[in-house]
């Protein structure tokens, strides 16, 4: 893959941008290649022509609003998605929106494209991105007292980045120590109008640090190396089986595989993230690796370790006593296609009859927990 070095026509000015923005706001508009499916059909909360960039309330903070975030960005995009190299750079760019009383408001950031897979042009159209904002300015917009934000944009559709944002807030009800997110409707706007816009779905990930910091812990360097068992067992065996719920095996603890440490004294907590590799998504670039002996990420395979029964009981206990906002998450959002729903649906019933016949749960839990344990499978890019 060919590498773009930064050229003279990156350094915007951002006088000039935040002209053309306001101009715009004040106006009237793996390892094999696969096919990219066609985009199921979503029924999006705005009319094109609509001034959808309006806030309704006030933001304390950025992810304590479930309301979908409005705003455009603007950028060189022809720059910016030929930069997917290993030596990516940042690119300047503008961000907008209109605040509660529909003034607009413009924030200078740096992109640059982020990810691994995802990175790849024959995988995603569209790949994720890093924004990259100015602490002593951006403290005033909606995006509060933030550095940087990882943004999961739509890759292939619509759809499939409002499935792996469903994800989030699942595990948001398993635990506070969890990366909050928020929805977003971005408008991409070329800087040179060059592209056509788009207006699609994304997501904000929390900041580490902030999720680190809003559970009284710290972030772990990834040079200390932590197996499952020297973490937390109830938030553990928790995440475990969360991820044997939603079809994941796309993580590591040890490797920090998708999987980020906290340290809350006295323990060491996992939390995981990007979830698009899990069978609750099912991404079409999705393939598990064949050392877990599985055809599909829509088989579920459980890769923690093996608990004590007074754990595996709490943990049976909770998914049970939350079974209604877990369905809730999916029967509540007016977003997801009829099949998506549907699908995600039926592949919560499947994990609840295994979670509740002690047959079933034993041999795909508790059997391969301990046998987990004892056969470390090491996996190239996916260790154990």
């Amino acid at each position: 893959m060919l590498v773009f070095e930064s050229c003279d026509r990156k350094k915007i000015s951002f006088y000039v941008v935040s002209f053309i923005v306001c101009l715009a706001l004040t106006g009237h508009s793996a390892a094999s290649v696969y096919v990219q499916p066609q985009a199921e059909s979503i029924t999006l909360p705005y009319t094109p022509d609509s001034e959808f960039l309006s806030l309704s309330v006030e933001e304390k903070d950025l992810f304590s609003s479930e309301e979908v975030l409005h705003f455009k960005l603007i950028v060189d995009y022809k720059e910016l998605l030929k930069d997917r190299g290993e030596e990516r750079g940042y690119h300047a760019a503008v961000i907008s929106y209109k605040d509660k009383k529909g003034a607009v408001v413009t924030e200078e950031l740096k992109v640059k494209v982020r990810g691994n897979r995802r990175r790849d042009p024959a995988v995603c159209k569209f790949p994720p991105l890093q924004l990259n904002f100015k602490r002593s300015t951006v403290k005033h917009t909606v995006f509060g007292d933030v550095n940087k934000l990882k943004m999961v944009t739509h890759c292939i559709g619509d759809d499939y980045v409002l499935r792996e944002y469903l994800v989030y807030k699942l595990y948001n009800i398993v635990t506070d120590r969890s990366f909050k997110v928020r929805l977003c409707l971005v408008s991409y706007e070329d800087l040179h109008n060059k592209r056509k816009t788009e207006i699609r779905y994304g997501f904000l990930i929390e900041d580490d640090d902030s999720m680190a910091g809003r559970n009284g812990g710290v972030i772990v360097a990834d040079e200390l190396r932590i197996r499952m068992d020297r973490t937390d067992s109830l938030s553990m065996a928790m995440l475990a089986v969360f991820q044997f719920m939603i079809g994941n095996t796309d993580w590591s603890v040890p490797y920090r595989h998708n999987i980020e440490i906290i340290h809350v004294a006295p323990d060491y907590v996992a939390v995981p993230f990007d979830f698009d590799y899990c069978g609750m998504v099912n991404a079409p670039y999705a393939q598990p690796p064949p050392e877990l002996g599985i055809s599909s990420v829509q088989e579920r395979l459980f890769r923690g370790y093996g608990f004590s029964d007074e754990i595996y009981k709490k943990v049976i206990d909770f998914f049970n006593l939350h079974r209604g906002e877990i369905y809730a998450v999916y029967n509540n959002s007016g977003m997801l296609s009829k099949r998506s729903k549907k699908y995600s649906l039926k592949y919560l019933d499947s994990f609840y009859k295994t979670l509740n016949r002690p047959k079933d749960f034993q041999r795909e839990i508790v059997s391969a927990g301990d046998y987990n344990q004892k056969n470390i499978i090491s996996i190239k890019g996916l260790e154990k």
